[in-house]
C-alpha cells in the first residue's frame, strides 16, 4: 500500500498529532527517569542521619523493648498517657541509677522513702508502676537512648557513593532504595512505548483506508463512481492484505494476551488487599495506633510460637469488663462468653499448607517489627493484607536483611568464615535462608 505522507498528515492531523504526542511523553518519561536514576546513583540524595543516642545506649534495642514493655503506659513525648510523658526523664530524675531501680521496682523505691519515688507515685494517682526485674542495665539504657533519640527531630545529611543503594526500612530490610526507578519499572515504560508506536501504525493505516474511502486515489473513476460502502470495503481488504499491517495486529494482539496469561498466573492464590468483614468491628487504629497497645498483648504466640493466635475473649475482657461495656459491639463478646462459643473471626493472612512459617523465629530471634509483613496494622480501621506473602517475596526478603549478629556469640563463627569469603554484611540468605527444606517440608 503506498502512503502520501503530506496528504495524510494533513487530512488526519487530529490522530496523528494526539499519537505522536502520546509517543513523545512517554519518550520524554523514560528519559527522565534515567537521568534521575544517575543522579541517584551519583550519590546526590539526601538521607536521615539518626542522632547519636545519649548514654551509650542502643536505641534500636531499646526501641524493642520500649514497644514491648513501656508503649502500653507512656509516651516518649510530654504527653501523659496512663503514666508521666518521658521526655527529658533523665533530666527529671535524680541519677541513671536511680532511674535503674525504678524501673526494675518500683514499689521496693517508694517503700524506701525515697522522696522523689513518693512524689511521681502521688502526681499520677498512686497508680502502681509494672516492675521489670528482668531487664538489665545495658537494657534499661538503650530505652532511655531511645527516649532521648525519639524527642529530638532528625538531622537530614547527604549521602554519597553506595550508601545510596542500601535499603532504608527497618526491621526485616523491607524500606524501599534511595536509588532510581528500578529495572522493572524502566521495562515496563519501554513496553508501552513499543505498543503506542504499534498502535500508532494501526492509526496510520486506519486513517489512511478512511481517506481513500472518503477521497478515492485513483483516476480513472472508477472508485469515484463506486458508493462509500464499496470504497470502504476494498480499503478494508486492502489493508487486510498488507503483511506489514496483519504483523503489527497479530504481534499486538500476541502481545496483550501474554501480558494478560502471566498476570493471571502470578495472581493465582495472591489475596493481597483482602479485607474481609469480621463478626465483630474491631479497629485495630483505635487499639495498636491511638491507644498504642502492643500487639503481643493480644497475639500473645508471636513471641513464642509458630502461630500469633487469635486473642480469646478473656483478653478483650481484660479491658471491656469496665470499658464501655453498653456497646453493641462488645455486647457481641458478652455474649459469646455467656454461650460458651469462640467468636468466629475470619483469618486474613493464610499462608498454603505447603509453606512453614514460624512467628517465634521472626520476631523474637530476627526482630522483625510486625508492620514488615502486615503494613501499618496501627492505622487500619478494618485489617487487610497489605503484603503479596508470594515465595519470591520471602526470598527477596532473604536477600536483603542482614543478620543482627552483635553481642551474639552464635554468630561470631559464621561471621568469620563469611568474611573470608565477602565483603558484604551476613544476610539471612548466607545462613540458609534460601534453602528449600527451610520453608517446604
Amino acid at each position: 500500500m503506498l502512503i502520501n505522507s503530506k496528504n495524510i498528515v494533513h487530512k488526519m492531523s487530529p490522530f496523528y498529532k494526539l499519537c505522536v504526542a502520546i509517543v513523545l511523553s512517554l519518550t520524554l518519561l523514560v528519559s527522565n527517569t534515567s537521568v534521575k536514576a544517575q543522579d541517584a546513583a551519583a550519590g546526590g540524595a539526601p538521607a536521615a542521619a539518626a542522632a547519636a543516642p545519649a548514654g551509650g545506649g542502643d536505641a534500636e534495642k531499646g526501641k524493642t523493648l520500649f514497644t514491648n514493655n513501656c508503649a502500653q503506659c507512656h509516651a516518649v513525648t510530654a504527653e501523659k498517657v496512663v503514666g508521666p510523658g518521658l521526655k527529658g526523664i533523665e533530666e527529671r530524675a535524680p541519677s541513671k541509677d536511680w532511674l535503674h531501680k525504678w524501673i526494675r521496682n518500683s514499689s521496693a523505691v517508694i517503700a524506701s522513702g525515697d522522696a522523689y519515688a513518693n512524689q511521681v507515685f502521688n502526681a499520677n494517682g498512686k497508680v502502681q508502676m509494672s516492675s521489670f526485674p528482668n531487664l538489665t542495665d545495658a537494657d534499661i539504657d538503650g530505652i532511655l537512648a531511645y527516649i532521648d533519640q525519639a524527642g529530638k527531630p532528625a538531622q537530614v545529611a547527604t549521602v554519597a557513593g553506595d550508601n545510596n543503594s542500601k535499603n532504608a526500612g527497618g526491621a526485616g530490610g523491607a524500606g524501599p532504595s534511595t536509588g532510581g526507578p528500578s529495572e522493572l519499572f524502566t521495562f515496563v515504560l519501554v513496553a508501552l512505548l513499543i505498543v503506542m508506536l504499534l498502535v500508532l501504525g494501526v492509526l496510520l493505516a486506519i486513517v489512511t483506508i478512511l481517506s481513500k474511502a472518503v477521497t478515492p486515489s485513483t483516476t480513472d473513476g472508477t472508485l469515484a463512481a463506486a458508493s462509500f460502502g464499496q470504497r470502504l470495503k476494498t480499503g478494508l481488504s486492502d489493508a487486510f492484505n498488507n503483511p506489514t499491517l496483519r504483523s503489527i495486529v497479530i504481534w499486538l494482539f500476541l502481545l496483550v494476551v501474554t501480558k494478560a496469561t502471566i498476570d493471571g498466573a502470578y495472581s493465582v492464590g495472591v489475596q493481597q488487599g483482602y479485607a474481609p468483614k469480621q463478626p465483630i468491628a474491631y479497629s485495630h487504629k483505635l487499639h495498636a495506633g491511638q491507644y498504642k497497645i502492643d500487639c503481643n498483648y493480644c497475639h500473645t504466640g508471636a513471641q513464642k510460637g509458630k502461630s500469633a493466635t487469635i486473642p480469646s475473649a478473656n483478653i478483650c475482657m481484660n479491658c471491656h469488663g469496665v470499658i464501655k461495656k453498653e456497646s453493641p459491639e462488645i455486647q457481641k463478646i458478652y455474649t459469646a462468653i455467656e454461650k460458651n462459643q469462640p467468636i468466629e473471626w475470619v483469618r486474613v493472612h493464610n499462608l498454603p499448607d505447603l509453606a512453614y512459617f514460624n512467628h517465634a523465629q521472626h520476631v523474637n530471634v530476627g526482630n522483625v517489627a510486625c508492620q514488615t509483613c502486615h503494613g501499618e496494622i496501627e492505622k487500619m480501621e478494618v485489617v487487610e493484607q497489605r503484603s503479596s506473602l508470594t515465595m519470591g517475596w520471602c526470598i527477596d526478603c532473604h536477600r536483603r536483611t542482614e543478620v543482627n549478629t552483635k553481642d551474639n556469640a552464635y554468630y561470631d563463627k559464621l561471621v568469620a568464615l563469611h568474611k573470608k569469603e565477602s565483603k558484604d554484611a551476613l544476610k539471612v540468605a548466607n545462613i540458609g535462608g534460601l534453602e528449600c527444606s527451610k520453608c517446604h517440608y
